[in-house]
């Protein structure tokens, strides 16, 4: 899909809104995240932008779950030290995301320096996609760039409604999920092998169900497997549930099942991964998620690896350089490999 993009336009002298996803998890010990990728994502948008006279960029993104209240311990100012090491800029913080502050921050804005504005759900009519908050958005610029494919299947204010008010582009990292993730649904070379771990088996079931179409094998393991076994859901013969596990609570993948799925990805040629194969965030549960991880490590097919315990998993082991794609995209990867439109993405068609 042909989308509008930022290299298309003239932003000489223009103030740039950015909506990025900078939605992760911090550590309570050390007070930083567990994993930056996101926040590196945006890495080449901004410096794009920046490379243009006279230009100035916000930076604009969700944190947590603050149900549409103040609620100050899903600010985004805490985040700051690592935007900063990560960007390689200074951070100047706003504590609102909308009114006279972001303008004036706008206008004593030092050059190659970038606004952060208060998280956007501070404000409940984000996610009611209200038009009159929009507007509000929009105001202090003259361009929006959505670089935040994470968010890209919410009808959102700071998504969707936004490009009503302002030319609205694409930024680097959208192109990049976008051309690599239709490498992988319309053409994948093949064998293909796609494996499916972590929870919710209702949002996880569509992409199965269409994989298991154009996929050679469709490897299921997490709490989605065990879902799918004791709900006993008709699945294809090339969709491979486990045939046993770690513990009788289920709460890994058993080594038979590890065997039977270390030979289908010694093969492909094609690796799709989104969600760990148990809980793996406590030993000994983390051993059928390692075992799937070196195996794709080792193997010569064109992987991407998608969701945020995944990306947890991979930043843990410092493997991320080892893979050939990864998604910002959770539910958006899931429901664009499951041939569903996004609405952050459409908005931005040509």
């Amino acid at each position: 899909m042909p989308l509008r993009h930022i290299k298309n336009i003239d932003v000489t002298g223009r103030k740039i809104l950015v909506r990025v996803d900078f939605n992760v998890e911090m550590n309570k010990v050390t007070g930083k995240p567990h994993e930056t990728f996101k926040i590196a994502a945006a890495k080449e948008t901004v410096d794009y932008l920046l490379s243009k006279e006279r230009t100035k960029v916000a930076l604009i993104t969700h944190y947590g779950r603050p149900e549409g209240k103040r609620d100050m311990k899903y600010s985004v100012e805490p985040l700051i030290p690592e935007i900063e090491r990560i960007l390689g800029r200074k951070v100047h913080f706003i504590p609102d995301c909308i009114g006279d502050q972001v303008l004036q921050g706008l206008e004593t804005l030092p050059e190659n320096d970038v606004l952060l504005l208060e998280n956007v759900r501070f404000h409940a009519e984000e996610e009611a996609q209200n038009f009159r908050f929009s507007q509000e958005l929009a105001k202090p610029f003259h361009f929006f760039v959505n670089d935040a494919f994470s968010v890209c299947h919410r009808n959102q204010s700071s998504v969707t409604g936004i490009t009503l008010c302002l030319p609205s582009y694409a930024g680097f990292q959208i192109e990049r999920e976008m051309n690599n993730l239709d490498r992988i649904r319309m053409n994948p070379e093949r064998p293909a092998v796609a494996i499916i771990g972590g929870a919710k088996v209702e949002t996880k079931l569509p992409m199965i169900q269409t994989l298991e179409k154009t996929y050679d094998w469709v490897l299921v393991g997490g709490k989605i497997a065990n879902e799918a076994i004791d709900l006993k859901i008709p699945l294809s013969n090339n969709v491979v549930l486990p045939v046993d596990f770690e513990s009788d609570e289920r709460l890994d993948i058993g080594p038979k099942t590890i065997g039977l799925f270390l030979e289908r990805i010694a093969d492909a040629k094609t690796i799709i991964w989104n969600g760990p194969l148990g809980k793996f965030e406590d030993a000994p549960h983390n051993r059928g998620t390692e075992a799937i991880l070196q195996a794709i490590l080792a193997s010569d097919a064109f992987t991407v690896v998608g969701g945020g315990e995944s990306l947890g998993v991979i930043e843990a082991l410092k493997c991320a350089d080892k893979i050939g794609f990864i998604s910002t995209g959770g539910g958006a990867m899931l429901e664009y490999l499951s041939g569903k439109l996004l609405p952050g993405i459409e908005v931005l068609d040509h």
